[in-house]
């Protein structure tokens, strides 16, 4: 059988396996609030009232908050790409089932392109593009974001949230500084640890092995970053804003456990939620 191009390695094989074969309600239930599929976690004040009043409605209540702060969190993103225009395009590197694309998209009337290694994930951000009548502007693909097979120089801004875990940041980051026109933008929402803890703490260790990937030091983002020509104009701590969301995620059905390795990897110190602008020159 002839291997896939795509996957380079048995480890991203295990990555697109547990993607293709993903279903979690905390996903899929959140994007059917207005067909916005997500896939990451959300930023900002929490309305806690949704878990009062009658019990008939709650988890309605709980699944519109938590879809509400996952839009913040990403718009947070798009809106530090940059100035845009309709005739530009951009990408999104891990792109999901495409909800950071579409939001793109709608600010600024751009082209996307989305990249994932997901089979199953990219069928069905295509679909939501066709729904949404944006598929001659929206368009996902099965790629690597490692080696894109995009022409040198094609974008104007690039965009990872919550999927630099996944990959060798060396390697990525040569792959957006192809991409990028000179001045181009990139953007990046992940968490890592901090390099003051030392190494990763146990509840990062549990991330890891709850999500197959492997989260990053906080250093090697921006040594690597300048080490490719991208030079960090922004940088935003998001990690007591994300608290909020974890601590409404724990209280609800749509929890999957991992809940409290977060809280406890945040308020420790030992995890950061940080945004990452950078300029490529």
């Amino acid at each position: 059988m002839t291997a896939n191009p795509v996957l380079e390695s048995l480890y991203q094989r295990d990555v697109a396996d547990y993607w293709n074969a993903e279903r979690n309600p905390v996903n899929l239930r959140l994007g059917e609030v207005d067909g916005l599929y997500h896939h990451h976690y959300g930023v900002g004040d929490v309305d806690w009232s949704v878990l009062e009043g009658p019990l008939e409605g709650r988890e309605t209540r709980i699944v519109n908050e938590l879809h509400r702060l996952e839009t913040v969190q990403a718009e947070i993103l798009i809106t530090r790409l940059g100035p845009l225009r309709p005739e530009d395009r951009v990408m999104d590197a891990g792109s999901g089932r495409g909800g950071s694309s579409f939001l793109a998209n709608l600010r600024y009337g751009c082209h996307v392109d989305g990249v994932s290694i997901s089979e199953s994930q990219v069928a069905f951000a295509n679909e939501q593009a066709r729904r949404r009548g944006v598929a001659d502007k929206v368009r996902f693909h099965f790629r690597n974001m490692l080696d894109t097979g995009f022409e040198t120089g094609s974008f104007q801004a690039i965009w990872n949230n919550e999927s630099t875990m996944y990959v060798e940041l060396a390697r990525l980051f040569a792959e957006q500084a192809r991409l990028l026109r000179r001045g181009g933008r990139y953007v990046c929402i992940t968490g890592c640890y901090n390099d003051a803890y030392g190494l990763p703490s146990r509840a990062i260790s549990q991330i890891n092995a709850h999500y197959i990937c492997d989260i990053h030091p906080r250093s090697t983002y921006f040594r690597e970053m300048v080490a490719n020509r991208l030079i960090p104009i922004t940088v935003m701590d998001l990690t007591a804003a994300a608290i909020p969301y974890w601590e409404l995620r724990a209280k609800t059905p749509l929890a999957t456990g991992i809940e409290q390795s977060f809280l406890d990897a945040y308020k420790s110190g030992s995890f950061q939620y940080l945004l990452i602008a950078a300029d490529r020159v």
